[in-house]
């Protein structure tokens, strides 16, 4: 049985953020990232691989990221997979579709007691933030 949570997406958000800043006198209009897919996935995997792998994590220390930003799918996407036998089941996806970005997370780790921090540690990044 998949495990699976449709994160919501922040884009409509960040498309009214800008509009309504752009009628505000006086004020530059703010620059938001690409929210394309793939521009998204990337910022995703660099801050995940910061934050969770190499930081020394104890949620993730058990695992090893596996990126998979190059999918012919049209779904880049990044793995948690276990660090002593990475060709096993991925206990974390975190994927990404369209323009504005879809975000999907599923895998074992949502449903899990860390599920609802990756759930906001990877909205945060995909929304541009960089810091864990």
């Amino acid at each position: 049985m998949p495990f699976s949570h449709r994160l919501p997406a922040m884009s409509s958000l960040v498309i009214l953020g800008v509009a309504l800043s752009a009628c505000q006198p006086g004020r530059p209009a703010a620059v938001t990232a690409n929210r394309a897919a793939l521009p998204t996935m990337e910022r995703v995997a660099l801050a995940a691989n910061s934050c969770w792998f190499k930081s020394g994590d104890a949620a993730f220390k058990p695992y090893r990221l596996a990126p998979e930003l190059n999918s012919f799918s049209g779904r880049p996407r990044i793995l948690a997979v276990p660090r002593n036998s990475p060709e096993s089941r991925p206990m974390l996806v975190v994927q990404a579709e369209g323009n504005p970005a879809r975000l999907d997370a599923f895998g074992p780790m949502i449903n899990g007691p860390d599920g609802e921090r990756i759930k906001r540690d990877v909205l945060r990044w995909a929304g541009g933030a960089t810091g864990c």
